[in-house]
């Protein structure tokens, strides 16, 4: 707001005489005004605009203002400023600004500086602005005043700048310019002032395009100002105004366009008028249109100059500025002045500046290239003009389709796919070949883009002529060949992805009308192969199958897809009925037409194995499914491929639809029900017919016909429970009672083992239902029993198969009993109690360290060969396998906490293989028992400590189960790192450090043979816990230390008790890093020499009340310990006279020669 004293001043000497002499107003007064008139603003907030009032007085009592200022008074605008009207929407904008117009017209400089003001508070200055009058432009000395500087005397930030007539010094406050101005602030409000802001210049620019746009003065004295202040370091005035520079040139266009128009249509009238005759001829009327014509000309070349001039003056300057903000700013309203006045922005020398900012760093400025390019191709018209900079930029767009902003990409994509449309021959086959590919992308959008591409490409051409004599059904499936054929032929091609349900996914949104042609499908691959018509190869028919397999699961579920995001998590309404339609017409076409698939690809496996899984996605309550003839046949056609094929494919995906086809209560599940009854029953019947001869060792194929029965039995128990056959007495016998292991070959044992295991997990899992009486309970703690006692003993088996399934399915067995005790109501009959005896935990425990943690590197990469990697990578996800089982054991409480020290020893050497399972192991381990799982961990390092000093006293080498003493100081580290809160884990770092002086001299006694402790070296691993204790939990644990070295003779000087005193000094620099201050005794104060006022201000207003840093306070805790020692000395030794009677520690701080402050421990 511009002081009301300072602008009278600046208009009577302007009036007056048009001296130079400038209007000398002090700052401090026109602080003191504003702040009045705030106040009085704020008392007057709803009798009227004082601005409006003065307008009224000066101007003529027409009716015109009378009217006007009824209708402001009636529309509620009582606005003081013009900041203030942008708060009241477009129409309120008009009225004001129309008295603005009319206040314009009869004093202008007072309203140039009302406008001034408003940009000032739009840039969110609250200051003063002051100005004085200027006679020449060009003055050298009026131009040396234009400076932006800081006054740090007074605190306050100018900036004094020429918008000619007037020289303008904004002044405010220096602690403001970090504030947020307008158009940054978060939440609505912002984006709700950058639009009011915009419609504002654009009213502005409307209302005054037919009176005082064009009288040289106000866009002369606006473009000076907004020129100025873009050019600013305050990124306030910076932002703003180059917003306001660019909006003003965008509604400058609009004019423009309006005036190009009046022209052609004046040239268009004065060409009529030339064609008539002599007699209706009009020269007068001939030579006012022709003055009109070139008025409109004149007008048009001025708006095009004052164009010309804020592009130069403000985007030059700008569309490289520092902000990305700025920079969207003005390429955004590059491209809109592009396409709305292609005749003077549209040529190459401003398209470089497009082409150049698609190379920002930032995503948002490339996108909003990209967006202004879409609608620059959009255009047909404007096409011609981009030749050049399509051929200079083309690689550079499509490069950006591989941008890491997965917008920026997309929509990179749709301009590349807007250009193939328009632009024949400006992509080349190698760009559509690299274009193509991202239909595979992962990310969804993009994919669906690429997905336009390619249809639009391949798919959307006619296909081959009908044949002479083909009706429109026949003509209708040749065309969808042809398209099948290209969308095959471009996916054998690509060798990129293996899973035709990407590339499905990729074109469901542009070509589902293809994909959801389900009868045309099914005829194609019905037809046979040699067939002319549809001419499939048996490779083209594998994959039109999982094509086909993929369309009816996109139209069940939707586009949600493992590994590809951008995809709508909640469907609407409409989509959601769209997937029911679709799910109940494929049920009704595929049910009927399956079982023929079935039939005739029955020898292929893979391809019976993804039509199978086409069941799974019927709708159930279709009136089609209960077709109990269609369900019959389908069941028919899946038992001859049960019996002919034994592959995992077939058999999960089998079991897995007849679990689907079984639920619910209708007709067709009812039989889908009885045909697996009957599978089931079949298996076991040969099972069992041939269980009872002796066949392992005499017959081979008769052994290998007993091993396809248990996979097909092994794949259904899997998802079906099939208790009532009773498969565990069927199948027990097979495993190993003793040592002696009998005549069963590994094969036969691993899937008995996994049909057990999946049994006993069954009767697990129904407790609820079949646990009736105690007698049902015990039989079940007895199967349990049995099974572990089996897998027990399977765990030593010659098979590492075998062994690795013995392991999982007896802790996956453990694991379900344990959350089934859990979750257990007390008021019906549970399961019983079963715990696994120690010979077992001993074994489970041995058999982790013995398959797991193998190698002698942190990535397991000794046991598997360089070029190998596929395979190395496999055992490492059965190792992590292995190890997860274990971990589920301790976690859910089959095993004691204790049992996982052995674990977390390889915790550093496997960090990168199994650091993941470990640390959550940890996490799960402390939310059950935070103090148990901190004895775990002490007895993880001590015992690693006690094996490296027997292995020392051996004086053998290096041998397994052993880490070195830096190893184990690591390990330390790593575990005290896991106590973020201090306050948390307070009472478990005390028991740490409690229990670790008990173990380094619980049960010493001194002698001459043994001076030290054999275990003091722990004290050294132990102080890695120090910096984690609270400063009253360290005198505790100094007092507890004391406690236990006072009956014994400490000679610090002694290197035998160095780990001691390290101990101590760590303890000692823990505490100093918390607060340097807090060790200094009350009656002695710290001297600080050479320090001044200012460095004393800033200690004390510091945010932390520590004067050291915990760097320095280590180092001079290290220091304080050995004041004799350089710093290339041995951090263990000690120092020459150490108080060693009365273990008093005497700490110099070096600061003051004279000062020593002890402590008493």
């Amino acid at each position: 707001m511009i002081p009301e004293a300072a602008a009278t001043r600046s208009r009577t000497c302007h009036d007056e005489g048009r001296s130079s002499g400038a209007v000398h107003h002090s700052e401090e007064d026109s602080g003191n005004e504003n702040r009045q008139k705030r106040e009085r603003r704020r008392k007057r907030a709803h009798k009227g605009s004082e601005n409006v009032k003065r307008k009224r007085a000066k101007s003529s009592p027409g009716t015109g203002s009378q009217s006007r200022g009824s209708q402001l008074k009636q529309r509620h605008v009582e606005a003081v400023t013009l900041f203030e009207v942008v708060t009241m929407g477009r129409s309120a904008m008009q009225v004001v600004i129309d008295d603005w117009i009319q206040a314009y017209l009869t004093d202008r400089d007072f309203s140039l500086l009302n406008l001034i003001s408003f940009f000032i508070q739009c840039s969110g200055c609250k200051g003063v602005v002051t100005a004085e009058m200027c006679q020449n432009k060009e003055d050298s000395d009026v131009m040396s005043k234009m400076v932006e500087d800081l006054d740090d005397v007074s605190g306050l930030q100018y900036k004094k700048f020429l918008a000619f007539p007037w020289i303008l010094t904004v002044t405010w406050p220096m602690d403001t310019d970090g504030m947020e101005y307008p158009l940054i602030q978060s939440g609505p409000y912002g984006r709700w002032f950058h639009s009011e802001f915009c419609d504002f210049i654009s009213v502005l620019v409307s209302q005054c395009q037919h009176s005082v746009l064009f009288d040289s003065y106000l866009m002369n004295t606006l473009i000076s100002l907004l020129t100025e202040l873009s050019n600013s370091y305050v990124r306030a005035f910076r932002h703003t105004c180059t917003l306001a520079g660019v909006k003003l040139l965008s509604s400058l266009v609009g004019v423009a366009q309006s005036l190009s128009v009046s022209i052609e249509n004046s040239q268009k009238l004065y060409e009529v008028q030339k064609t008539k005759t002599t007699r209706q001829k009009s020269p007068l009327q001939l030579e006012r249109i022709q003055k009109k014509i070139t008025e409109l000309q004149e007008k048009r070349a001025e708006i095009e100059s004052i164009m010309d001039i804020i592009f130069k003056g403000v985007f030059l300057k700008r569309y490289r500025d520092v902000l990305p903000e700025i920079r969207s700013i003005c390429v955004e309203e590059l491209g809109l002045w592009m396409k709305l006045y292609s005749s003077a922005f549209l040529n190459d020398s401003y398209l470089k500046y497009m082409g150049w900012m698609m190379f920002d760093k930032i995503p948002d400025v490339r996108l909003k290239c990209v967006l202004a390019l879409q609608g620059l191709y959009g255009d047909p018209l404007l096409l011609p003009k981009l030749d050049l900079f399509t051929s200079r930029f083309k690689d550079r767009m499509i490069s950006m389709t591989l941008d890491r902003d997965s917008e920026v990409g997309v929509q990179t994509m749709k301009l590349l796919v807007l250009i193939s449309r328009t632009c024949d021959d400006v992509l080349s086959p190698e760009d559509y070949k690299q274009l193509l590919q991202f239909v595979f992308s992962s990310q969804r959008p993009l994919a669906a883009t690429a997905g336009e591409l390619l249809y639009a490409r391949l798919l959307n051409t006619p296909g081959g002529e009908a044949l002479e004599g083909s009706n429109e059904e026949e003509a209708h499936t040749l065309q969808t060949v042809a398209r099948l054929k290209a969308l095959l032929h471009f996916y054998q091609e690509s060798e990129l992805h293996t899973h035709v349900v990407y590339l499905v996914d990729s074109l469901w949104d542009c070509g589902a009308a293809l994909l959801k042609d389900w009868p045309t499908l099914t005829s194609i691959l019905l037809k046979e192969s040699s067939s002319q018509r549809s001419g499939l190869t048996q490779a083209e028919q594998a994959v039109l199958v999982e094509v086909l397999v993929a369309s009816v699961r996109q139209a069940t579920e939707g586009p949600a897809l493992a590994g590809r995001s951008g995809v709508k998590k909640v469907l609407s309404v409409r989509d959601k009925k769209t997937l029911t339609d679709d799910c109940a017409t494929l049920t009704e076409h595929l049910l009927m037409v399956l079982p023929k698939l079935l039939s005739k690809f029955s020898s292929s496996g893979d391809v019976v194995a993804s039509l199978l899984k086409i069941p799974q996605y019927f709708h159930s309550e279709c009136p089609q499914a209960e077709n109990m003839q269609a369900v019959s046949s389908l069941m028919e056609e899946m038992d001859s491929i049960l019996e002919r094929h034994s592959g995992p494919a077939v058999l999960e995906t089998a079991a897995r639809t007849l679990l689907s086809l079984c639920g619910g209560q209708s007709a067709g599940s009812s039989i889908a029900q009885a045909a697996r009854d009957a599978l089931v029953q079949r298996w076991v019947d040969q099972l069992t017919a041939r269980l009872q001869e002796d066949i392992f060792p005499a017959d081979e194929a008769k052994t290998e016909e007993t091993v396809a029965v248990l996979k097909k039995l092994r794949a259904f128990h899997n998802c079906h429970d099939l208790s009532q056959w009773n498969l565990l007495e069927l199948l027990s016998p097979l495993l190993p009672v003793d040592a002696s292991w009998g005549a069963a070959p590994p094969e036969v044992l691993l899937e008995v083992l996994q049909c057990l295991s999946f049994s006993v997990l069954w009767s697990l899992s129904r407790s609820s239902e079949t646990l009736t009486t105690r007698d049902k309970a015990v039989a079940q703690r007895s199967q349990l029993r049995l099974f572990c006692e089996r897998g027990h003993r399977c765990l030593s088996h010659a098979d590492r198969r075998v062994r690795h399934q013995a392991f999982l399915g007896v802790c996956d067995v453990l694991t379900a009993h344990s959350y089934q005790l859990h979750v257990w109501d007390p008021s019906s009959f549970g399961p019983l109690l079963y715990i696994p005896s120690p010979k077992l935990q001993r074994a489970l425990l041995a058999f982790v360290l013995l398959h797991v943690f193998v190698g002698p590197d942190s990535d397991g990469q000794a046991g598997a060969a360089e070029g190998d990697e596929e395979e190395r990578l496999e055992d490492c996800h059965r190792r992590r396998a292995l190890l997860a089982a274990y971990c589920k054991l301790i976690v859910h409480g089959v095993l004691e906490m204790s049992m996982a020290a052995e674990v977390f020893m390889y915790y550093v050497k496997y960090c990168n293989a199994f650091g993941d399972i470990l640390k959550e192991l940890l996490n799960r381990t402390r939310q059950t028992d935070k103090m148990e799982s901190t004895r775990m961990l002490l007895l993880c390092l001590q015992q690693l400590f006690t094996r490296l000093r027997r292995g020392q006293e051996s004086g053998g080498g290096a041998q397994p189960g052993i880490q070195t003493f830096t190893s184990i100081k690591e390990l330390a580290r790593r575990f005290a790192l896991t106590f973020g809160d201090h306050v948390k884990f307070r009472e478990c770092v005390v028991m740490i450090h409690r229990n670790g002086i008990e173990f380094v001299f619980q049960g010493f006694s001194q002698s001459p043979d043994a001076p030290t402790p054999p275990h003091l070296s722990y004290l050294t691993i132990l102080s890695e816990f120090s910096s984690k204790l609270l400063k009253p939990d360290k005198k505790t644990v100094l007092s507890y230390l004391q406690k236990h070295t006072a009956e014994h003779a400490v000679d610090l000087r002694d290197d035998s008790w160095q780990p001691l005193a390290f101990y101590r000094a760590s303890m000692l620099a823990a505490a100093e890093g918390e607060d340097a201050v807090s060790h200094v005794s009350s009656d002695r104060k710290l001297y600080l020499p050479n320090r001044s006022p200012n460095s004393k201000q800033k200690v004390e207003g510091s945010k932390s009340p520590c004067l050291l840093s915990p760097a320095d306070s280590r180092t001079r805790a290290q220091r304080l310990s050995h004041p004799e020692k350089t710093a290339d000395a041995d951090p263990f030794s000690v120092p020459a006279d150490p108080p060693a009677k009365n273990l008093t520690v005497a700490t110099c701080v070096n600061e003051g020669d004279d000062d020593t402050v002890e402590i008493e421990m």
